[in-house]
């Protein structure tokens, strides 16, 4: 009956995998007096997972270990569970992603001590080790901060949103669409950006869609219906609607966070901008 029914089962039980992949995991490392730190982020350390919920994996060791546990990253998978496939491109990187025959993937990155700092990011974690108490100091510090963007963030950003729409026109013009939609994309995932960042919410990295979409976004309801009418085929007049759509939002959000952060909005230069190409 289709893709939906071919994994429903698989999918119903996914919880149960990703729940018997945390055990291995923590009996592995709560028994490694090499590791001073093990916490979860993402959807496991703000509690709201779903059934296709990840683990995000977060691991403290010794500093004269670290290089070690890098060169490691890649094998010590095995003991949890059966490894299907590796997302690795960089060996000496701190990071790494494992994908297990059971569809539940584990995104790993290892740090040392000094690595971490009160952040946004470590305000929804689950700490499941804590040797010397080095996680507990850190998260009560994260806990107290709240978000507001910086004027070098919402500079990058308005500046990517005028890069992307100026070649969103040229690709459209030289009729490579694929290149054009891709543009449109960032477009849109700009506005998400924006909108989080008017909320005081901490925006994602570029380029990560996570949780912007469904149930668990911080948008509103008009901003995520905004987003789906976003829409368009390998069609001149099409995208170039969605530009206008775009842009015509853009400049709401863009005078409430230039009034946010006491910056001249300067209508007159923004139009001149985005007077080039719609």
């Amino acid at each position: 009956m289709g893709f939906v029914s071919k994994f429903e089962q698989r999918d119903l039980r996914l919880p149960y995998y990703r729940g018997e992949l945390l055990t291995s995991i923590e009996t592995d490392l709560l028994n490694d007096d090499n590791v001073l730190a093990v916490f979860y982020g993402g959807s496991i350390g703000s509690e709201n997972t779903d059934l296709y919920s990840d683990i995000d994996l977060r691991i403290v060791v010794k500093p004269e270990k670290i290089k070690e546990y890098i060169s490691n990253k890649n094998t010590r998978p095995n003991n949890w569970g059966n490894v299907l496939f590796i997302e690795d491109a960089n060996p000496f990187s701190i990071y790494t992603v494992i994908h297990y025959d059971c569809f539940v993937k584990v995104d790993i990155f290892y740090y040392k001590p000094n690595d971490f700092h009160p952040s946004i990011w470590l305000k929804n974690i689950k700490v499941i080790k804590d040797t010397n108490e080095l996680m507990s100091g850190v998260l009560d510090k994260s806990m107290n901060l709240t978000y507001k963007p910086s004027l070098e963030e919402f500079e990058l950003w308005r500046m990517k949103f005028f890069a992307y729409l100026h070649e969103t026109y040229r690709r459209v013009r030289r009729e490579e669409y694929y290149y054009a939609l891709d543009c449109i994309d960032n477009l849109r995932l700009s506005m998400a950006m924006a909108w989080y960042m008017d909320k005081g919410l901490q925006p994602n990295a570029f380029g990560d869609w996570a949780k912007y979409e469904a149930e668990r976004s911080g948008l509103e309801d008009w901003q995520q219906s905004m987003l789906k009418s976003w829409e368009c085929g390998r069609n001149t007049m099409e995208i170039t609607g969605v530009m206008k759509s775009i842009v015509m939002k853009f400049k709401d959000v863009h005078r409430s966070l230039c009034n946010k952060l006491e910056v001249e909005e300067n209508p007159a230069w923004v139009n001149k901008i985005i007077g080039q190409v719609v």
